[in-house]
């Protein structure tokens, strides 16, 4: 039986050819990003600007009526709710940003007041097990503990490869996984979907994948340059990700099958979750085909980069056995 291939091993693409014109859009792309980030902000959610959180359990129903509630809820004014799941099926948790006129006590107090009221004129078995606030300080610190979380995961990457490589390798990391970030953070200005602890959680299994990307094309990288000293190095390069394209390809589809099914047929809940990882597996393939790999280039990497250095102990060795 023959196998399907969707690369075949003699593809020969020059990737390196277009560096230049790819890094200058990736440099226009992330400056963009930012200034849509710190221009019109990001649409931050009740985990990160505080808000109301009301428990409800449906005791008679086998399952709680999320699109009904939401609906009824959403009516009320003060925008659209979110809505979990929590323990059983009949049990949800209702979570609601601070309204925007101040966010004053009252107005939140008076907020959950009609909400609790709806939901109980409204389902007949509706059970309120209790009521919760989150702080603004709380979610400040929130925020600012998920943006460190992030920055850490960056930077420890960046030290693992660059012990496990060289150091131009854990630069060229670092930058392949700030470029996906921002990106993901544009895309996120850009539309204003809701940017919760959620979303937090997909950049971190963006970061994982992007790492898992330049792994695989920089172990081939350093196996190619011990295997071609003479080769230049535009043309090595090009050789090691064409030998892991078939490879990137593979993986990258197969996710984002699931992705994109999750994206079309998931619940709302997820899908600002699913929507940055889907987006993330995109730039996440082209940074570690076009991002991480030609500035190797530009960081000096040569064919001796891994290659063990002669030192004086090995040279009096060399003499003592006649060999030098």
């Amino acid at each position: 039986m023959k196998l399907l291939k969707l690369i075949p091993d003699d593809t020969n693409i020059k990737f390196l050819r277009f560096r230049i014109p790819f890094y200058v859009v990736s440099v226009l792309l992330m400056a963009a990003s930012l200034g849509l980030v710190f221009t019109k902000g990001l649409n931050l959610g009740v985990d990160f600007v505080g808000g109301q959180m009301v428990r409800v359990t449906f005791t008679e129903s086998a399952a709680a009526p999320i699109p009904q509630l939401r609906e009824e809820v959403t009516a009320l004014g003060y925008g659209e709710p979110i809505i979990q799941q929590m323990g059983a099926p009949n049990q949800v948790s209702l979570r609601m940003k601070l309204p925007e006129e101040g966010g004053e006590l009252g107005t939140a107090d008076q907020m959950t007041r009609e909400i609790v009221s709806t939901v109980r004129e409204a389902h007949a078995d509706a059970r309120i097990d209790g009521v919760e606030a989150v702080s603004g300080k709380v979610s400040e610190e929130l925020f600012s503990t998920g943006m460190l979380a992030l920055g850490l995961a960056m930077i420890g990457i960046s030290i693992y490869i660059w012990v496990r490589f060289e150091w131009q390798f854990g630069v060229g990391a670092l930058f392949a996984l700030v470029h996906d970030v921002v990106l993901t953070l544009g895309l996120f200005a850009l539309t204003g979907l809701e940017f919760d602890l959620n979303i937090v959680a997909a950049l971190l299994t963006l970061i994982g994948y992007s790492l898992n990307d330049n792994i695989v094309v920089y172990d081939r990288i350093r196996e190619n340059l011990k295997k071609f000293r003479k080769m230049p190095l535009p043309e090595l390069l090009d050789l090691s990700v064409n030998e892991t394209l078939s490879r990137t390809i593979v993986t990258s589809g197969s996710l984002l099958i699931t992705l994109v099914a999750l994206l079309v047929l998931g619940p709302d809940v997820i899908f600002g979750f699913t929507a940055a990882i889907t987006f993330g597996i995109f730039v996440g393939t082209y940074s570690s085909i076009f991002m991480s790999t030609p500035i190797l280039i530009w960081l000096g990497v040569t064919s001796d980069s891994f290659v063990p250095q002669e030192t004086d102990a090995d040279r009096q060795e060399k003499i003592a056995r006649g060999e030098a």
